[in-house]
This record gives C-alpha cells, structure tokens and sequence, in this order.
C-alpha cells in the first residue's frame, strides 16, 4: 500500500499524516511544470500540442505520457522530460490490489494516483496542466479527466486546463461545472467554448487565446513524385468523422466525388495525409481505402507517417486543404492555405468563427452530408474565393499567431 493511500484511508477516520520537511520534493522539482492527458506523439496533433506548450514555456517540463515509445519517436524527444503513466492493466498484482481497494474504500482517486505515480510525491509539480484540447468531447474520458484534476489538487498540485474545446452541453451537468472550478485557470481555444464556460457561470478564470499548434515550426521534406507546389488539393480524412456521419457511407462518397472533380476539371494534384497513426484510430487506413479508387492515377498520391512538423512541411506546400483532424487543418490555416473542414464538433466551428468571423461555408459538419456533391460545392466555393481567402489568412493569422505568443506569457506569469 503506498503512503497516499494509507493517508486516504486514515483520513476517513480523521487522521492526518504529515510529511517530514522536504520529503515531497526540491524547490526546483516542486517549480516544474507536469502535463498530463497526453495520449501519444501517434496523434499528430497530441505531439504538436505538447511541442508548442514545451517551446511556450522555455522550462522544465515533464510530460506524462500514455507512450512514451511514440513521443520518443517524433519530435518531442530532447524537448521536455518525459515520464511515462503507470498503466494498472499491464501490473496484474496491481490490477488486483487498487480494484480492491477501491471496492473497500470508496477511493475513486487511486487508480490516478497509481497512473500518475511519477509525478507525484518527491517528484510532485507545483503546477499540472491538462494538455488534451478536445479531451472533454469524449465521454469515454470525461471520468478519468475528473478524477485526475481532483486528484492533483488534493495532493496539493494547481491545475490548468489549457487549450480547451468543450461542447456547450456538457456543461449543463453539475459534475462537470463542479470540475471546471477546481482548475486554477481554464484557457479556452476558440470563443464558442469560452462563452460557454461564462454562461455556465464557472468561477475559475478564464482565458481565451488560440490554440498553441498554430506556431509550430514547419519542416519541408523532398516533395514526392506527382506532388506539385503550389498546385495540390490536400486531403485529411478519419475514420472518425465516418463513424459520426448520419447518412451511412456518404463521407467516402463525397470525398471520391471530390477527387474524381479535381482529376476531371483541374490541373491539379491530390494529396492524402494521414494526422494520426493509432492502431484503433489510424488515419492511413482510410486514406488507404480511398487510394484504392484512384491507384492508376498519378496525380494522386498517398504521403505516410510523419512527424507533426513535417506533415505541417507537406501541407503548407498545397494550394487548397480539405482536412477532418484540427491539427491537421491548423497547420494548413497557419501557413495561409485556403481550408475547408470536415468536423463534428464544437472546435472546428469555434476556430474557424475566430478566424474567419463565421464558420459558415468553412465548416461543414459531417452530420449534415446528405447529397454525394457537397464537398465538390464547397470545394468550387473555395476555388472561386481564393484569391479573397489567401489574402483574408494574410491578414489575419499574423495577429492571431501573435496571440499565441502572449498565451506563452500569460503561462510563464501563472507558474511562474
């Protein structure tokens, strides 16, 4: 049994346990910065989150990672201290004893603790800062993001929410609200989720500045065989905006569609990059899949696994972007390529609002695809648009990236 939970249980009996002077830590150790809810570099946009927020803050910082194998992998390696979470099911005896535990106890948190192990204790950080920006647009996460905010604070850690997109709904449960509070400060990263969070009457404060990945450096590889600067529609398709579609089959039908259009009536090449690579979530089997109708076709080619920067290399080198995975189009939005999204959530429409003054004509929900043409007639919309839209990204992400750089500042004056 380890001191936290021994202390957990002796509270119930209001018994306290203090610690000898010292013994959770340096100074220096306890100034570092943990974050936490980071899945993975397999995610693209995991990786290019976790990059910014190291670069923004100029620190130590240790990253709690659920793979640490795939952030050693890309490009966080070197960057920051990474620390891997314990994981409960690969420790039989473990997996044992905590179910027990929690059974007898009641303890919900303990699972946490046993998960966040390494940065707790003599390793503790003075501030954790949840990392995950759509983490609480999954139901199946919400309970563990809970748990571990409450968690960090009872072990007498501050916690940050940072770079946030939470659908307005969700906030109408009291659990959820109750959550939000126990942050120190909440930074959400586009207006629909921060006047969300104001009409819910959260207390914690609040701060609305873009995303982080928006300054991530871009890295230019060899452009591949068919692949034309400056004359390629970039594709970005996952296979979750095919599980949310309503009218089954129709994402793939519209994404053909649009690239049989592109083939038949431009000049143009098509390239489908992949933004996450998961086994259970891996962008490449569905560009595969939609490969496969055009494999004779030279114009269109399919890029593989790469790290953030350089998937960013790839796409600031297309004419047009046509993305689902918001990484994949922030880093077509900042380096100026006219984008249209496939979404489904709150996010998309919020970034793109920010932006662009509306999501209208932006963002196309994948909910609402009912015909095969409609990504043709919003590809046409932005074909005859883009010389307006190069010139509306010219003149507003330099600002907009700006802000980026004062989401650093503002950081570095709460951890200080």
């Amino acid at each position: 049994m380890s001191y936290r939970d021994f202390n957990y249980l002796l509270s119930k009996k209001g018994v306290k346990l203090v610690r000898r002077e010292g013994s959770t830590g340096t100074t220096k150790e306890r100034n570092k910065v943990a974050l936490y809810a980071h899945a993975g570099s397999g995610n693209h946009g995991c990786e290019a989150l976790a990059n910014t927020i190291c670069r923004l803050l100029g620190s130590p910082v240790r990253l709690v990672t659920n793979s640490a194998e795939e952030d050693n992998q890309y490009t966080l390696k070197g960057l920051c201290e990474i620390q891997p979470e314990r994981k409960i099911r690969d420790n039989r005896m473990a997996h044992i004893f905590y179910y027990g535990w929690r059974m007898l106890t009641g303890d919900k948190e303990s699972f946490q603790r046993y998960r966040f192990r390494n940065v707790l204790g003599k390793n503790a950080c003075t501030w954790n800062i949840s990392i995950g920006g759509d983490n609480y647009c999954y139901e199946n996460m919400i309970r563990d993001l809970i748990l571990a905010n409450s968690m960090f604070n009872r072990q007498g850690g501050k916690t940050i929410l940072l770079g946030c997109s939470i659908e307005p709904e969700l906030l109408e449960r009291e659990d959820i609200r109750q959550d939000m509070n126990r942050y120190a400060a909440i930074f959400a990263r586009e207006s629909l989720t921060y006047e969300a969070l104001e009409r819910a009457g959260i207390t914690t404060q609040l701060y609305l500045y873009p995303d982080s990945a928006f300054i991530l450096d871009t890295k230019k590889l060899p452009l591949p065989a068919g692949f034309q600067k400056g004359n390629t529609l970039g594709i970005n398709i996952s296979p979750m905006i095919v599980e949310n579609e309503e009218n089954s089959g129709i994402t793939m039908q519209n994404y053909r569609a649009l690239i049989r259009y592109v083939l038949d009536h431009t000049d143009m090449s098509v390239a489908l990059i992949p933004h996450v690579v998961w086994e259970r979530n891996d962008d490449r089997k569905t560009l595969a899949e939609l490969h496969s109708y055009f494999e004779n076709e030279h114009r269109v080619l399919l890029i593989g696994d790469h790290s953030c920067e350089e998937l960013k290399g790839y796409i600031s080198e297309c004419r047009f972007f046509v993305g689902a995975r918001t990484h994949a189009t922030i880093a077509a939005y900042s380096s100026q390529v006219p984008t249209l999204v496939v979404g489904y959530s709150v996010k998309a429409k919020g970034i793109a609002r920010d932006l662009f003054g509306t999501y209208e004509n932006y963002v196309i929900p994948v909910q609402s695809l009912r015909e095969e043409g409609e990504l043709i007639k919003a590809f046409n919309r932005m074909l005859e648009q883009e010389e307006k839209l190069k010139e509306q990204l010219a003149r507003v992400m330099p600002p907009y990236i700006e802000r980026v750089y004062k989401l650093g500042d503002k950081l570095k004056e709460i951890v200080g």
